[in-house]
């Protein structure tokens, strides 16, 4: 029994021994196969133009290379970023502005679309919370044009829905999630929405209307009156619906002819008569 236990403690000892060989084998040939990417050497914001001192290059595993990655760094210095990177993160063509790009807000802005900024304060401005990257509805509070007895009516109606914040004030850093109030707002938006934003600030008071992120179905809303609002909203007229009544003549069914009794058979021949009297 002795002998045998020495026996099982060898053949563990020589298997341990065996994976540690193997495991730094395979270390040794994963660290022999590398190249390298330029990666920031600082935290880059958002529209900012990359210097030099802003790229270095680092080891990395040449299986596991990030697609749009750059192994040479002269080529990385000068482009613009349209997303945030943190230090140390690899720097892909896909997170870039094209070449020739100028830095700032305008590298930001989707193809097709426009940024226009909005006067806010912070309660058209959700207390803070729209910040760059959120999405928000645009709500405008006006008078509706005159009626035939020439009254008008105030109204509040979501105009714009789905808007993309840029930048809040001067800032485009879409990282923070810290409320900040702050009194202008830049949106970006289609150039028939930006007709509808100027139009909108100019015939009334806009507000800010936050919306969740994973929630871009659309609603359609009719807007909602002063008197709608303290439901004093006369309900709409009941239409009359007249039921012409049509007068039927009653019908008397006809009645069966009454039998008569008084008749008799006749026979003439080959013919077969019947005679009442």
């Amino acid at each position: 029994m002795r002998s045998r236990g020495l026996l099982m403690l060898l053949l563990a000892g020589v298997a341990g021994l065996l994976a540690v060989v193997l495991a730094a084998r395979w270390m040794q040939q994963q660290s022999g196969d590398k190249d390298q990417i330029a990666v920031a050497n600082t935290d880059i914001e958002l529209g900012a133009r990359i210097s030099p001192e802003q790229v270095r290059m680092v080891d990395w595993p040449a299986g596991s290379i990030p697609q749009g990655a750059f192994t040479d760094v002269k080529l990385v210095p000068g482009r613009v970023m349209i997303t945030s990177l943190q230090r140390g993160e690899p720097i892909l063509q896909s997170r870039l502005a094209p070449e020739g790009t100028k830095g700032g807000l305008s590298a930001v802005v989707a193809n097709g679309k426009r940024a226009m900024t909005v006067r806010v304060n912070d309660v058209v401005g959700v207390a803070g919370f729209a910040l760059p990257g959120t999405f928000v509805d645009i709500m405008v509070h006006t008078q509706e044009e005159k009626n035939a007895k020439g009254n008008e009516r105030a109204i509040s109606k979501i105009v714009l829905e789905s808007i993309l914040v840029l930048a809040v004030a001067q800032e485009a850093d879409r990282d923070s999630t810290k409320p900040k109030v702050v009194n202008a707002v830049t949106l970006e938006v289609l150039p028939q929405q930006a007709e509808m934003l100027d139009l909108a600030r100019s015939v009334g008071t806009l507000s800010l209307v936050l919306r969740n992120q994973g929630d871009p179905k659309p609603i359609a809303t009719a807007g909602v009156t002063k008197a709608e609002l303290l439901g004093q909203a006369p309900a709409p007229a009941a239409s009359a619906v007249v039921v012409p009544v049509r007068t039927v003549a009653a019908r008397t069914r006809p009645q069966p002819a009454p039998v008569r009794t008084d008749c008799v058979e006749l026979i003439r021949g080959l013919n077969k008569v019947i005679e009442c009297f």
